[in-house]
């Protein structure tokens, strides 16, 4: 199973999730970072990624190859991420087969209807066991 963790910016969220996925997932599981910068690519490999690689191309490149894509719901609107997200990123996240675990973050100007306003720990728990459960399934 391949599960990859996209981020961009600082890199701390997705070096939060990497951390998490590590202590929940199986232990064959490859997460492989994906960042739309180095910092936010190193950041998660330093957090326990079995791989890693950093922009446009790693990302386009990469995301119909995995099982399994996560990141805050941003990684699927274009220019999101202070612009460091790229339509042909969005693109090939949005359109890979793999599973997307979206995390709700209201930062991109994207609001989803019926979720709640929750604290960032509570979200990236979330997607974790539904990274989980979906890898049992």
């Amino acid at each position: 199973m391949k599960v990859a963790v996209v981020d961009g910016q600082g890199g701390g969220i997705g070096k939060t999730i990497v951390e998490k996925l590590r202590r929940e997932l199986p232990e064959g599981t490859q997460i492989i970072a994906l960042g739309t910068n180095a910092l936010a690519t190193t950041l998660m490999l330093k957090a326990g990624a079995s791989e890693g690689a950093s922009g446009e191309n790693a990302i386009v490149f990469n995301a119909p190859k995995v099982d399994v894509i996560v990141g805050p719901i941003g990684i699927i609107s274009a220019n999101s991420m202070m612009g460091e997200l790229t339509p042909l990123m969005a693109g090939a996240i949005a359109e890979s087969p793999a599973k997307k675990i979206l995390i709700p973050l209201n930062r991109c100007n994207i609001e989803v209807a019926g979720v709640k306003n929750e604290p960032l720990p509570y979200y990236i728990d979330t997607a974790v066991n539904m990274i989980k459960k979906y890898i049992e399934e």
